[in-house]
């Protein structure tokens, strides 16, 4: 049955409030899957997917993964998704923005990984949630809004490059599994979509201090100014000429031309001046 025809039989239409567009195309659902749990891990994988829905992706999932655990907070969704799966799948009913992830992937074995298909409006809070909590699993792979998948997936020196660039780019490798139209989802969304994949960086490329949030925020919060002029309220002139030194970059150059690796660098410099921030 469809999905339309699924809500339309218990009396259900997607929720505006819940930013709900649940994806149809098969397609699109066994890439995702796939992405998730390759060959090489299947029956060997932990899932949590964040927002199941009807179940469609869990349904992928679940034939790949050796347990799959799905949260979902619309209460009217949730004895689908229990009718649905038995107890092949753990449905828990939850948001996954405050939802504790340690639990759900207590005792996981085999690859670990965080999935779904992000509400728009929650993307950036979700987001953040992954990087605070990337010591948990290997991997995530989430839908996004295409703009938001092109910043995610960003080069220096270019315009969707920024501050969610860098705190993303810190923890995770970053790899765009495929682009999705509107019309592969019920009802299509007023936006392009894109499927992004996270793998864990072990170390991370950056240890995401205060410090180093500060100094990220401080570059993107103003693109213009050169970085002597950005970060002038975090430290003295002298102090930061010399931790720049120290760092290898330049204070006349602007945010978007700094790596990843530049701002820990930077970081490191001034702590040791600074003290731990």
């Amino acid at each position: 049955m469809s999905v339309r025809g699924l809500l339309e039989q218990r009396g259900l239409r997607p929720k505006k409030s819940f930013g709900q567009n649940f994806l149809t195309d098969g397609n699109i659902l066994e890439a995702i899957a796939v992405a998730c749990v390759p060959d090489s891990a299947m029956g060997n994988a932990s899932v949590v997917e964040f927002g199941a829905g009807t179940g469609a992706l869990t349904a992928a999932l679940a034939k790949r993964a050796r347990h799959v655990i799905a949260v979902e907070r619309d209460r009217d969704l949730v004895p689908i998704l229990e009718s649905q799966f038995a107890n092949s799948v753990r449905v828990i009913e939850g948001d996954a923005q405050t939802e504790p992830l340690a639990p759900l992937f207590e005792g996981a074995t085999g690859l670990r990984v965080l999935a779904g298909n992000l509400p728009y409006q929650l993307t950036g809070r979700l987001l953040q949630r992954a990087v605070e909590h990337a010591h948990l699993f290997d991997r995530a792979v989430f839908m996004v809004q295409l703009e938001v998948a092109d910043r995610l997936l960003a080069l220096p020196d270019s315009k969707a490059y920024g501050a969610l660039t860098i705190f993303v780019q810190a923890a995770f490798n970053t790899r765009l599994v495929t682009k999705v139209s509107p019309h592969c989802f019920y009802p299509p969304p007023d936006v392009h979509s894109a499927v992004v994949s996270f793998d864990k960086l072990s170390p991370p490329r950056a240890a995401e201090t205060p410090l180093f949030r500060q100094l990220v925020r401080g570059a993107f919060g103003a693109r213009r100014k050169t970085l002597r002029n950005a970060w002038k309220r975090l430290a003295a002139v002298e102090t930061l000429e010399a931790a720049a030194s120290e760092a290898g970059i330049s204070l006349q150059a602007r945010g978007e031309t700094l790596s990843v690796e530049q701002f820990a660098a930077m970081a490191n410099a001034l702590v040791t001046r600074l003290g731990e921030m």
